[in-house]
């Protein structure tokens, strides 16, 4: 017998929804078309439909999973945030030395920025246009916050191990390498040529390893 429209089940949650590996992948798909979306063409211009079509569904079906376009945007924006930071503190643990941690976290930046091609260009959009109850552009402040004391811890265990030039100061290091990381993170918004983006990454690299410049050649006292 056919269960009436709307009525809850073992298998469903509060929303509707069916639970389960189809659910979530459903799920995904629903969070990539709203980061595509909103990406594209700015929160407030950015519909429920316009979602559900480049996801591929119907409004109504979307509507199982999310209950408005707040929450929609909001689960995107939590997605991407929960996950980034993660990855990056992992990576900069699998290492030792202070140089080796922030290579191994900036190579998972450009990973994740491959993984999440539009991320950058969604939180412009959410910072210029969210509504304000949403607090979307403080989370996104705590994130990259989350980001410069990973920098700033693992600079500050360089000093401790001796790592460190002599009268480093940790804060002003830590602003430095992480304006490297943002500055990244805004080029790559750009959509760079692939060959070019690369090629700029392996600069970036040789900028971090002090490998940038031949000093024996030229060096500045300023």
């Amino acid at each position: 017998m056919a269960k009436p429209k709307g009525a809850a089940s073992a298998n469903s949650s509060f929303l509707g929804r069916p639970v389960g590996a189809n659910s979530e992948e459903t799920r995904q798909r629903i969070l990539e078309a709203t980061m595509r979306c909103v990406a594209e063409m700015g929160y407030s211009r950015t519909t429920i439909r316009e979602i559900a079509r480049e996801a591929k569904m119907t409004s109504g079906s979307l509507y199982h999973y999310f209950p408005n376009k707040a929450e929609l945007v909001k689960a995107t924006f939590d997605e991407v945030a929960t996950i980034a930071v993660p990855r990056l503190e992992q990576a900069a643990e699998q290492n030792v030395a202070t140089l080796d941690k922030l290579l191994a976290v900036f190579d998972e930046s450009v990973r994740v920025m491959r993984d999440f091609p539009l991320a950058v260009a969604f939180d412009r959009a959410i910072r210029a246009e969210s509504p304000q109850h949403l607090h979307l552009a403080e989370t996104s402040d705590t994130r990259f916050a989350a980001l410069r004391n990973l920098i700033r811890d693992t600079l500050e265990q360089g000093v401790h191990d001796q790592e460190l030039g002599s009268g480093v100061d940790v804060e002003s290091a830590a602003n430095a390498v992480y304006l490297v990381f943002r500055g990244l993170n805004e080029y790559a918004a750009s959509a760079p040529p692939p060959q070019e983006y690369h090629a700029t990454v392996a600069a970036l690299k040789q900028l971090l390893r002090g490998q940038l410049f031949n000093y024996g050649v030229s060096r500045s006292t300023r």
